[in-house]
């Protein structure tokens, strides 16, 4: 039987003790001031998958053509498909700038990073060490996660996030609905607050 928390593919939003693999918003905002203190490759990198929720390998294979100013778009080829499918999401003027400051010396075609997955991986995890983030959620899949609970918590159209984030179905983007963590408490307290069980 598959679990209310458990996406296609096995993808679960806990791990096998029932610990998060997500990053919530208090440990997004010290992810971001870890990775604003790393050297700049490493510092839009971080950005980059923080903001996006886009998948480690897409990210590594993103390009100076892909980078849409006009939209203040990134135009990420899109993993996991049978077909090649493109997908543009939208990203902080900000971070658009730091990934032209990459750009220098690339080809159009050329990716703006020429890491292996493995040396990305390290890059993010260091981040998380430096924001005192551990556990399940402190993996690049941790903050595409992230990613999506967030957009959930503020309403983000489902639709719109299955598009963010290149999901096949709306079914898997479905699963990001279930963990409104601020949301889900504020209903709560409205409970308590009623039933005078606030304390």
């Amino acid at each position: 039987m598959t679990s209310s928390f458990t996406l296609p593919g096995d993808e679960a939003l806990y791990d096998a003790e029932g610990g998060r693999k997500y990053i919530c918003a208090i440990e997004h905002r010290r992810f971001l001031d870890a990775a604003n203190r790393a050297e700049p490759a490493t510092r839009a990198f971080c950005r980059l998958l923080a903001f996006t929720g886009c998948r480690i390998s897409e990210a590594l294979s993103l390009t100076p053509a892909r980078l849409d100013d006009g939209t203040q778009r990134v135009i990420f080829l899109t993993l996991k498909r049978r077909k090649r499918v493109f997908r543009s999401v939208p990203i902080p003027r900000a971070l658009m700038s730091e990934l032209h400051g990459l750009c220098a010396g690339h080809a159009p075609d050329a990716p703006l990073w020429s890491w292996t997955r493995q040396t990305a991986w390290r890059h993010v995890k260091a981040a998380m060490a430096m924001a005192g983030i551990a556990g399940s959620q402190a993996t690049p899949k941790g903050l595409r996660h992230g990613f999506g609970v967030a957009n959930a918590e503020h309403n983000v159209p489902p639709a719109l996030t299955r598009r963010w984030m290149g999901h096949a179905s709306l079914e898997t983007t479905a699963i990001y609905q279930q963990v409104m963590g601020r949301e889900e408490l504020a209903f709560a307290r409205r409970i308590w607050k009623h039933d005078g069980r606030e304390r």
